[in-house]
């Protein structure tokens, strides 16, 4: 079983026009919505062995206030070709993930996010598939159970576990 956490990143700020984009921090909602998010994961048995990350500001930071939300220990690597990357490039990057990866999260950025999230979740709950198709709002994270035995099959896609976002948590 090969379990696949699209994630985007928790909402920034546009405070200082003079930052480049990949320089963007959280705001405050961002910074209250990711550990919400975390620990709806931890709770629901979706907590990462493996985290992939852009290496952008805001995608650190949200997974440093995500991080202590989750027990044991988690191999995180910031990666700048995830930064702004299309669908095919983040596929490709899953492909070469570890095979003793049972849980991967992808912390990353839109469109790509959204567009992997509707095109891998395959199968699974059909009111949680139209959402995503719908959006995928900063803070959000799909969890899908891929069908293929290897990180390489991930293009295959999956069933659609759960799909989380930030104001549905309160």
């Amino acid at each position: 079983m090969r379990r696949l956490l699209l994630a985007r990143h928790a909402k920034s700020s546009w405070g200082d026009p003079s930052l480049a984009d990949h320089d963007r921090p959280l705001n405050a909602r961002g910074r209250r919505a990711a550990p919400l998010v975390a620990t709806a994961l931890a709770e629901r048995g979706f907590a990462p062995d493996t985290v992939y990350s852009s290496s952008s500001c805001r995608t650190r930071e949200t997974w440093e206030l995500m991080a202590a939300r989750f027990t044991g220990r988690t191999h995180v690597e910031f990666l700048p070709e995830l930064y702004l990357a299309p669908p095919r490039a983040v596929l490709r990057t899953i492909a070469s993930v570890p095979s003793a990866t049972e849980t991967l999260m992808v912390l990353g950025h839109n469109p790509s996010t959204h567009a992997l999230a509707a095109y891998l979740s395959r199968t699974g709950n059909q009111d949680q598939r139209d959402r995503i198709i719908r959006s995928f709002p900063t803070g959000a994270v799909a969890v899908i159970e891929l069908d293929g035995d290897d990180w390489g099959d991930a293009g295959e896609g999956g069933e659609l576990l759960d799909y989380i976002i930030p104001r549905s948590l309160g």
